[in-house]
């Protein structure tokens, strides 16, 4: 099964904090990590914008990814939030087949 950790930012702990837990919650992730407040600078709408927020590193694995950004989207302040993919190559094995067992659907685990 292959895996993934998605990276998101939101605008503050309590939208973060909100969004890790339904993801979890739904299976949709087996871990969220909730990193510390950062400074995003970039450009928005012809503005260059200087803005803090707090990223999300997301694992979870390719077959539940879909649903994963639709959640994302629809529990997402921000009108085009940054959801990135990227494909985890090794790890612990252990740990990978948790995360698979994690992230499976309730109607799998019958």
């Amino acid at each position: 099964m292959e895996t993934l950790l998605v990276i998101t930012t939101l605008p503050d702990a309590a939208h973060a904090d909100t969004l890790a837990a339904a993801l979890v919650e739904a299976r949709l992730a087996a871990c969220v990590n909730i990193l510390a407040p950062c400074r995003s600078v970039y450009r928005w709408q012809g503005r260059i914008e200087d803005a803090t927020e707090v990223p999300l590193l997301i694992k979870t694995t390719a077959e539940r990814y879909p649903a994963l950004e639709a959640a994302i989207r629809a529990r997402h302040p921000y009108e085009l939030p940054e959801i990135i993919a990227v494909p985890v190559e090794r790890g612990l094995p252990e740990y990978l087949a948790w995360l698979s067992l994690e992230t499976r659907s309730e109607t799998d685990h019958d």
